[in-house]
């Protein structure tokens, strides 16, 4: 994408882990423009994390795939994945500190507008940017790519600032419609903006073009990419994005 720019933001959490996010701005830009967070999948800090931070930079907005590993840490082994994932899960300090310093080091960047924000995630990403949301931090709009819908704190009324999308895999076995109708009811519950598309036919990590990959090295069938599911999620996606920064 010859009209934008990528670098690397390094910055080091309290327990002296250093993170190498990917930033990405388009590189006409004149002024400062809406930012966008973008959490990976368990993987880490995956080429499709840093690809939909590279598209979101082509459509106007600067934006930074998270490492919220550490030293830009990727696998492709579901157990090492896992891994990873479930010691953020147990140390959600650590976890909430890594996007804090996140969207702090996105805020400080001159080309980004520091009081329009949103955040993206993919799978454990789609948690974690909903877990901001519900910790009500400062984000206008929060979309979920086939994300884990389960609360770390159940939303509270009038806490979350975002209006929230939910793009999910009528398949789905990992997060399936009972859980789709659990988060229902706690949006609700607590009064939150949002809307849920279901893709009839997709299945978990539908928008990851190596996630049928992915699923057969790792020897499961509940991992599919969805190419025209893929579209249609990003488009309502976007469109999120230019009604809340219009």
């Amino acid at each position: 994408m010859s009209n934008i720019i990528t670098q690397t933001l390094s910055y080091t959490d309290s327990q002296g882990v250093t993170l190498q996010s990917h930033f990405c701005y388009p590189s006409d830009a004149t002024q400062a423009v809406p930012a966008v967070l973008v959490a990976p999948e368990w993987w880490g800090l995956s080429e499709h994390a840093k690809h939909s931070a590279e598209r979101l930079a082509a459509a106007g907005y600067a934006a930074l795939a998270m490492d919220l590993y550490g030293n830009a840490l990727l696998t492709d082994n579901g157990s090492i994945a896992n891994d990873n994932m479930m010691y953020l899960l147990n140390h959600p300090e650590v976890l909430a500190e890594r996007t804090r310093l996140a969207r702090e080091a996105l805020q400080t960047q001159t080309q980004v507008s520091r009081n329009q924000m949103a955040a993206i995630g993919f799978c454990f990403g789609g948690k974690v940017v909903l877990d901001m949301a519900r910790r009500g931090e400062a984000l206008q709009a929060v979309c979920s790519f086939h994300g884990n819908l389960s609360p770390a704190q159940a939303a509270q009324a009038g806490v979350i600032q975002a209006e929230i999308l939910v793009e999910h895999g009528e398949l789905d076995t990992l997060t399936t419609l009972d859980d789709v109708a659990a988060f229902r009811a706690e949006m609700d519950n607590a009064g939150v903006r949002y809307h849920i598309d279901i893709f009839p036919q997709a299945k978990h990590g539908f928008t990851n073009p190596q996630a049928t990959a992915n699923g057969q090295k790792n020897g499961v069938d509940f991992l599919d990419y969805h190419p025209e599911a893929a579209e249609a999620a990003w488009q309502n996606m976007l469109n999120l994005l230019a009604k809340t920064f219009a």
